[in-house]
């Protein structure tokens, strides 16, 4: 059995990112920028008014104060959106509002606060201001070319699409962007006994869960997932199934179950006919049993049957394939040191206990979310992170400091 890390070398090795695609600026959110983005103009392009208030020059405003205001006769009314020939000479202001072109001879905005308008919210303008506060040069201004020049290159290939960088790509005149594909995978689930959710299980049966949450976690991973159904344990079905991935142009294919060592463990037959194994049993826990390899040239991954077993084998090995493939340069989890609060049994193999990991005032915690069995979906459903046991490690005292990936971030800090 290979080591996890060793496992996830030799998987990525054999995964190559995929083509890039031009799409609308709302698709690419949560993607891979696959080209430069440039500026088309300044940000911002003009000198305007970061407050609603009165556009004045700073030298008008020396010495004023709340007992000695300054009064300025106003010559103008600057809405945002409107060009204005205005030009302030000594002792005039301009009503302004935020994001409105400063006009010129103005080098300051004083805020309304800061004035003696009590106009303010009607469309009433008074024929002259007292001002309460002196103003230096470029006060409440927004200076052209201040966040971004034209020209300017503002993201790189390889930068993550979140929606500030939809913001960005959008004030700078790009509608639409090269990003990477998102990787197409095939999801096929094996199995006599599976039945589908809507189905009350008989005798011997059990609801079809790794098509679902193996489809949850291709999507949530930035990936579209293809779900083609329930393959019996027979030879042929997966076959037809494995050929019906293929049609659908799958980038990627996973298989749950059927890739252990039983008598009905049918699914590393059907994919060795036109493909290969290249990789079985990772020394982990839970998710001993993992098979990758291709079919038809295309990578497969042959998960564990059990659900838990399923999704924690997915998070280790498939995510990372699948942020390979979708352009990005870094595939690990992210971690935190952790302080267990109660012991941790292992068998020797690297294990990834379900728990909830909680920040304290100068540390974080780690506490069992239930119990460990590869069944036992609730502990999971409990859990925002992955305690990691080393391999070759059997226990992990209470107040031992030990790395947890994180599933999730907790929303409310303990102790903050």
């Amino acid at each position: 059995m290979r080591s996890v890390i060793e496992a996830q070398h030799a998987i990525l090795a054999s995964v190559k990112q995929l083509e890039p695609e031009t799409v609308s600026l709302l698709e690419a959110l949560g993607r891979v920028l696959a080209e430069p983005v440039t500026a088309d103009t300044a940000l911002p392009s003009f000198d305007n008014s970061a407050m609603d208030g009165y556009a004045v020059r700073a030298a008008d405003l020396v010495g004023a104060s709340r007992e000695h205001p300054v009064r300025l006769s106003v010559v103008a009314d600057i809405p945002a959106g409107h060009p204005t020939r205005v030009e302030i000479t000594a002792g005039t202001a301009a009503r302004i509002t935020t994001g409105a072109l400063l006009p010129r001879g103005a080098d300051a905005v004083a805020p309304v606060e800061d004035t003696d308008d009590g106009a303010r919210g009607t469309s009433e303008l008074l024929k002259s201001i007292a001002i309460y506060k002196a103003f230096e040069h470029g006060a409440h201004v927004r200076t052209a070319g201040d966040d971004v020049q034209r020209g300017e290159k503002v993201l790189d290939p390889g930068a993550l699409i979140r929606p500030s960088e939809i913001a960005l790509m959008s004030a700078v005149g790009h509608s639409r962007v090269k990003v990477h594909r998102r990787p197409r995978v095939a999801l096929l689930a094996t199995g006599d006994e599976l039945v589908a959710p809507d189905q009350l299980p008989g005798p011997g049966q059990i609801r079809n869960v790794n098509e679902y949450s193996t489809a949850a976690l291709v999507m949530r991973y930035g990936g579209v997932p293809l779900l083609l159904g329930i393959a019996r344990d027979r030879t042929e079905e997966v076959a037809a199934k494995l050929e019906e991935a293929i049609g659908q142009g799958a980038d990627l294919i996973v298989a749950s179950a059927g890739v252990s060592v039983g008598a009905y463990d049918v699914v590393k037959d059907a994919v060795k006919a036109h493909g290969s194994i290249d990789l079985w049993k990772v020394r982990m826990r839970p998710g001993k049993p993992l098979a990758f390899g291709f079919y038809r040239q295309v990578p497969f991954f042959g998960l564990p049957g059990n659900p838990v077993s399923a999704m924690m084998t997915f998070e280790q090995f498939v995510r990372p394939a699948l942020r390979i493939m979708s352009g990005f340069d870094q595939w690990q989890k992210p971690t935190v040191t952790v302080t267990l609060l109660e012991p941790i049994a292992s068998d020797g193999r690297e294990t990834y206990a379900r728990a909830w990991v909680a920040r304290q005032v100068d540390h974080w915690t780690a506490r069992l979310s239930g119990g460990q069995g590869s069944n036992m979906l609730g502990s999971l459903a409990r859990a925002n992170a992955l305690v990691v046991v080393p391999d070759g490690v059997t226990q992990l005292d209470a107040g031992a400091l030990v790395r947890a990936q994180m599933l999730d971030w907790p929303e409310e800090i303990d102790g903050l």
